[in-house]
């Protein structure tokens, strides 16, 4: 593949398939090879040879479909073209390995997180035939992230194994068949059929693991006892010892739990509490509203009485199904979780839905390590912070003083301190308020982690492109549920207003609190899928008076008014005013809509909703989503630098495209710098992307219009040098694209002053000089007066500033003969202080602390009068260039230099890396 492609050794091929590649109705016969970074075809038949190298980077759209014209293809879409692909032996493996390498770079554009191979899985005990390596690890990765989705496990968690067995379920009195699931901490089971079963046990909570008497009726059983008396017994297993094995392997390996009842933030310092003990933090071990309702009176209504029932319907649950991370979670299960979760069971019924139970549980004093670390910093997060305290639930007398406003800040900067990518993100706040109603201060920082890293992937970071991406798979389930009224919103552009707010705050900051809490209930049970059940509920309930709307605006009223009235009647909380309501009510507010006839009837119509199809949209849309951000900064950047530039709207798209593409290369094929550096999301637009001096001299050769043989990358480095004004050894768009429009559209005279400039010793540079003008440089005198001379210059085997290479003894020979056409303009350089009092000294012998040659020294004036008595020039400086020919034969070589191939090589490489 590297032969055929001319690709780099680090270039890493994942596997390879036979296809053929459409051209037209033409079909070509060949190799689709996918690497970690290119997709790539190569075709050689009847003297034709047909190559095509598309980065996973440019990849705007994925999609396996079935046509008369292609069967059984796959359409690869970027900006300016589409490609099929089609007869796959095994198409579903291709088109799932294209997702995962796709993924990989969205994920490249959003965080830099680019590929690493996974060096934790084990070595495989023989050679799978056309496997790479990295094909099992892509395999492994896919496996590992639908194991932890499943059972709503960490990042760090990793599936060694799984085999088909049964569990018997005392609940049912019956064996249920399904797969139980090994990993380094976790024992899990899954029924074969939906919402019957599941099981998580964690290691840390196993006591004994042992082979039962083995029967006909029960053959190859495995008992497993935890520590709080609770026994599993799995049958039916193929290799029972080797589980068992295995088991106690990752036993040994499991470190005692924590037991201490010492809450964490009785370990901070005293200065969380104002100098007063840290114990005398309530919020350290109870939540906000239990503390707020210990002093009311016990309320023997009727409200009450149906709030008790529910405890005893969760106290029966627990009785017969168990308590805790161990508990068998069953469809009875979701039942009383729609039915809503007694406030007393809320915290702890979230914190084990979600998962942070298990995270909370294996980092012990984590938390109070960070608040006591975040303790007094300064940022742009904690200013955001600090902002918008009094704005998250200013209704609810909770955060109406200081012990609720202190615990939301304490919870808020201690993420934003454990994930400074995200650090704080508006809309945190409101659903962060209300984990703390229900949570203690560590368990509301453990949900905000599960919500934030898991079950809300990117919602929350600066571009919040994990809710635009659930925005478009709503636009796409509206389609498909309620196509009439899609149809009519669209044009109205109401979808992608309304959803961004539902999903960001999971409707608390539309709905009654009451009313939207339950839907918190469901969200943690069920994931993403009830949140996008519910919105179609909505607007299924309102379509008749949505059809009949005009503008946006008025839908926007329906929809709201409509959320303003949803209640929840079975709540025991005091009511608390819903700001919302009060901002748009009208003289005749619409009747009252039950949230569990809501949350009901949401079943009924959109239950069919499956979390992997879900996945598998929200996979569409991502590529959508991102490519769609990159082209948006892509405008901006166009749109601040016209101003600064005298390239057309088009050159600067082109070449914004080419240097991005410059900086993703090096980024992915390795470099001076890491991609983190290179690349930093919280940067305006125009310092986002940086090339350091190699990626610079490439990109000076293609494009800029003065080269000269050997020299030219002496010219690239001073350049890159003077361009690098922070002397970082990066230089960003904005200042690579000034210098390069000073090139092609400066006038004459700041063309020469940068010329100029490249000759003046920059402080601890090597001293160069790259013109020698001959007489003209000797001594002038005006009136007796000697000129003033530069600063000393250092010796010529000095290094060079960070980032710039070191120039050698030949280069500095070779540099007395570069002519003056060989200089490039100053671009957003300052060329104001080149003054005639400005001097260039010569002599490359000078050593540090000697006295400079003052006989030869010359200044700017002395040198633009030497150059405008030379006519060619003259003609050349102020000659009018085009840089569009250049930006093509850039393009064209970045394609041609994939492709330098022979039929030999082909026949090579055809089953190599």
């Amino acid at each position: 593949m590297r032969k055929l492609f001319g690709m780099p050794n680090e270039e890493k091929l994942v596997n390879y398939y036979s296809c053929s590649y459409w051209k037209g109705r033409v079909p070509r016969q060949g190799w689709l090879y996918l690497s970690v970074n290119h997709l790539c075809f190569y075709s050689f038949l009847l003297g034709k040879e047909v190559t095509l190298v598309v980065p996973w980077t440019e990849v705007t759209q994925l999609e396996k479909n079935a046509t008369l014209l292609f069967p059984e293809s796959v359409r690869v879409s970027t900006r300016h073209t589409e490609h099929f692909f089609s007869v796959f032996l095994n198409i579903n493996d291709t088109f799932k390995l294209m997702e995962q390498l796709a993924n990989i770079a969205m994920r490249q554009l959003l965080d830099n997180e680019a590929f690493l191979a996974d060096r934790s899985l084990p070595k495989p005990c023989k050679t799978l035939k056309n496997v790479s390596a990295l094909k099992r690890d892509f395999d492994a990765r896919a496996k590992n992230e639908r194991y932890r989705a499943m059972f709503r496990l960490t990042q760090d968690e990793r599936l060694d194994g799984h085999t088909d067995c049964t569990l018997w379920t005392p609940f049912a009195k019956m064996h249920v068949v399904g797969q139980l699931f090994i990993s380094n901490n976790y024992i899990c089971f899954n029924s074969r059929e939906e919402d019957l079963c599941q099981l998580i046990i964690p290691l840390r909570e196993v006591s004994i693991v042992e082979k039962a008497d083995s029967s006909s009726v029960l053959p190859c059983p495995v008992s497993i006892s935890t520590k709080n008396k609770m026994n599993f017994l799995f049958a039916n297993l193929k290799d029972r010892d080797f589980l068992v094995q295995r088991i106690s392997d990752f036993l040994q390996r499991t470190p005692d739990s924590w037991t201490s009842d010492v809450s964490p933030l009785a370990l901070i310092g005293h200065s969380v509490c104002n100098s007063e003990p840290c114990f005398c933090l309530p919020t350290a071990s109870q939540g906000l509203l239990q503390l707020y309702h210990q002093d009311t009176a016990e309320d023997l209504g009727p409200k009450a009485m149906k709030e008790k029932m529910k405890e005893e319907s969760w106290n029966i649950h627990f009785s017969e199904f168990g308590r805790g991370v161990c508990m068998y979670r069953t469809s009875r299960t979701r039942d009383l979780v729609l039915n809503g979760i007694p406030e007393r069971l809320r915290g702890e019924l979230w914190l084990l839905f979600s998962g942070a139970q298990n995270e909370m549980a294996s980092h012990p004093g984590y938390y109070g390590d960070l608040v006591e670390q975040a303790m007094g910093l300064c940022s742009l997060a904690t200013e955001e912070i600090e902002r918008d305290l009094h704005r998250s639930m200013p209704e609810h007398r909770a955060f109406q003083n200081e012990m609720g406003i202190a615990a939301l800040r304490r919870v808020l900067t201690a993420y934003a301190h454990r994930n400074p990518g995200i650090g704080y993100c508006q809309a945190m706040n409101i659903v962060t308020s209300v984990l703390l109603l229900y949570c203690t201060e560590e368990e509301a920082f453990w949900l905000l982690v599960a919500l934030c890293e898991r079950m809300l992937p990117d919602y929350y970071n600066t571009r919040v492109v994990g809710a635009l991406v659930d925005q478009g798979v709503f636009e796409d389930l509206t389609r498909a549920f309620l196509p009439l009224l899609y149809e009519h919103m669209q044009d109205l552009g109401v979808i992608s207003t309304i959803s961004l707010s539902w999903f960001l705050t999971l409707f608390l900051s539309v709905m009654p609190f009451d009313s939207a809490v339950l839907l918190v209930d469901c969200f943690f049970y069920e994931g993403i899928k009830v949140i996008f059940q519910v919105a179609l509920a909505v607007l299924h309930d309102n379509m008749d008076a949505l059809l009949s709307c005009n503008d946006e605006g008025e839908a926007m009223t329906i929809l709201g008014r409509y959320l303003d009235n949803v209640v929840n009647k079975q709540t025991v909380s005091p009511p608390i005013p819903h700001l919302h309501a009060l901002l748009t009510s009208g003289d005749e507010p619409p009747p009252e809509i039950d949230v569990f006839d809501l949350i009901k009837s949401s079943y009924e119509r959109f239950g069919s909703l499956r979390s992997d199809v879900i996945e598998q949209m929200r996979f569409k849309q991502r590529l959508k989503v991102i490519q769609s951000l990159e082209d948006t900064a892509k405008r901006s950047v166009v749109r601040a630098m016209m101003t600064e530039s005298a390239f057309s709207i088009e050159e600067l798209e082109e070449l914004y495209c080419l240097f991005k593409s410059q900086h993703m290369t090096s980024c992915y094929w390795g470099s001076t710098s890491s991609a983190a550096e290179r690349h930093d999301p919280s940067l305006p637009y125009l310092e986002q992307y940086r090339i350091d001096p190699l990626q610079f001299s490439q990109l000076y050769a293609a494009l800029a219009p003065w080269t000269c043989g050997g020299h030219t990358s002496t010219l690239s480095a001073r350049l890159f040098r003077l361009l690098d004004q922070n002397q970082d050894g990066l230089v960003n768009f904005k200042e690579f694209i000034t210098g390069l429009s000073g090139m092609y559209h400066g006038d004459m005279t700041e063309k020469l002053k940068l010329l100029y400039k490249l000759h003046l010793p920059p402080g601890k540079l090597t001293h160069l000089l790259l013109l020698r003008i001959g007489e003209v440089g000797k001594k002038f005198t005006n009136g007796g007066k000697k000129t003033e001379t530069a600063a000393p210059a250092p010796p010529p085997a000095q290094t060079a500033s960070p980032g710039a290479p070191q120039t050698s003894d030949e280069e500095i020979k070779d540099d007395t003969s570069v002519s003056s056409y060989s200089m490039v303009s100053s671009g957003s350089l300052p060329c104001e202080d080149i003054t005639d009092e400005a001097v260039l000294v010569g002599g490359s012998e000078q050593r540090r602390g000697s006295v400079l040659d003052v006989d030869w020294s010359i200044t700017f004036e002395q040198v633009l009068a030497s150059l405008l008595t030379e006519p060619p020039l003259v003609d050349f400086f102020e000659r009018k260039m085009d840089i569009q020919a250049k930006m093509a034969a850039c393009k064209a070589q970045r394609a041609v230099e994939r492709q330098t191939s022979s039929t030999s090589d082909h026949e090579l490489t055809q089953h190599s890396t």
